[in-house]
């Protein structure tokens, strides 16, 4: 087919207005698109079915058409269009911290939006229960205004809560605070309550927890297992019982030993679907590679604090006080907590290590998705909500869309 001419750039076009380009020469601009604006972005675009060439048209914030014929990407300088991408551990970011409330959650959702993520679940530390309710209070606080912020184009869609602790092993806290407690079912039905939480992170071999296991999976919760002592044994039970992932692979975890598998022999075992850290400090790009070729729906997650998008200093991770410093962020005692990560970074890492775009797109976009049941984001296909990220040939950010509306600020490109 004959595409449409594309500028120098290669940033794409946006028709909500004639000849409005989605981008500046340094990927920041914005189109003057109202909310909810019909708009059609032009490019290498990719579909469940694999690349195209060709046309994506968004009516009312949904995908309506996508057209072309298939295409090899590399064999063009035109836009790499993928879908928005879907970060199930989220902290913090700009310098705030999930666990400060309400305003903190709108910072961090602005924050990682410039980094192309456009769906959030945000992640709750280990605490005493008091504070917990407290902040899954703010957090639905704010996931019941966010319809304005998203509608503009100015956050990420915050869906919902990562319950990541208390309901921990207190021998494998990580950077955790040492609050650690064990779960109930009637204590979790009243956490239920407060706001939506697709996923929970716990220790099954916890006594009381096999229990609490089968009851979230009965309400349809997704649980994963991480900051475990568990043995292979503990995790090969959980699964049975209804947990469906692991947390921060091979991080505050058993690991693998051939006599002795651990939590990671679990995983590697038997998992669909595990959350993973690529920011190649967490885990060794050998282990992610051996990951990848066990767990067919591995997908990546930042995990990211207050510190992602902020220069080097001292942030606050819940009650602990971490630094930022060489790409890492740690406690005092060297121990890592969290990361600096954003998914955009994510992604080239997980090229960089030997996948395609295309592998490497589904693992920030299509599986954490398809991990919450969720079939109108993490995919460019007609009827899905038009969350989609532009990328150069280089893989830097040209422009985020959510709902259809273009971000409204600065992306974040790179050495720009």
């Amino acid at each position: 087919m004959t595409m449409p001419a594309a500028d120098p750039h290669g940033r794409g076009k946006c028709d909500c207005l004639p000849g409005a380009d989605i981008a500046d020469p340094h990927g920041r601009g914005k189109c003057d698109c109202p909310p909810g604006a019909d708009i059609v972005l032009r490019g290498n675009i990719l579909t469940p079915d694999g690349w195209r060439l060709g046309e994506l048209r968004v009516e009312a914030g949904r995908i309506t058409e996508i057209s072309g014929e298939p295409v090899d990407p590399t064999s063009n300088d035109l836009p790499r269009l993928v879908p928005g991408f879907i970060d199930l551990h989220v902290h913090g970011g700009g310098g705030a911290d999930v666990m400060e409330g309400h305003a903190a959650v709108a910072t961090l959702a602005r924050t990682h939006l410039r980094f192309g993520t456009t769906s959030l679940l945000a992640t709750t530390m280990t605490a005493r229960e008091p504070q917990v309710r407290e902040v899954l209070a703010e957090i639905a606080r704010y996931i019941d205004t966010q319809p304005t912020l998203t509608s503009q184009g100015g956050a990420s869609r915050v869906l919902g809560v990562h319950l990541e602790g208390p309901y921990i092993n207190p021998g494998k806290l990580g950077a955790q605070p040492g609050h650690a407690q064990v779960a109930t079912i009637e204590t979790l039905d009243e956490l239920l309550a407060i706001v939506p939480i697709p996923l929970i992170t716990l220790a099954p071999e916890v006594a009381g927890h096999e229990l609490v296991i089968g009851h979230l999976a009965a309400r349809g919760v997704r649980v994963q297992i991480g900051h475990t002592l568990g043995s292979y044994e503990d995790g090969v039970a959980a699964l049975e019982r209804g947990a469906c992932g692991f947390t921060h692979l091979f991080n505050a975890m058993t690991g693998l030993h051939h006599r002795k598998p651990g939590m990671v022999g679990a995983a590697l075992a038997h998992a669909e679907y595990a959350e993973l850290i690529p920011d190649l400090l967490h885990v060794h790009p050998g282990a992610i590679r051996a990951a990848l070729r066990s767990i067919p729906k591995l997908f990546a997650v930042t995990d990211s604090t207050a510190a992602a998008g902020m220069p080097d200093g001292d942030y606050k991770l819940g009650e602990q006080a971490v630094t930022k410093c060489l790409g890492g962020v740690r406690l005092a005692d060297g121990t890592l907590a969290g990361s600096t990560l954003t998914m955009d970074q994510a992604l080239r890492n997980l090229v960089q290590i030997g996948l395609t775009l295309e592998e490497a797109s589904h693992r920030l976009s299509r599986y954490p998705a398809d991990f919450l049941g969720r079939d109108d984001i993490g995919r460019l296909a007609c009827g899905a909500r038009a969350d989609v990220v532009t990328l150069d040939t280089e893989l830097n950010l040209v422009a985020v869309h959510v709902d259809g509306c273009h971000v409204s600020g600065d992306v974040h490109v790179p050495h720009a």
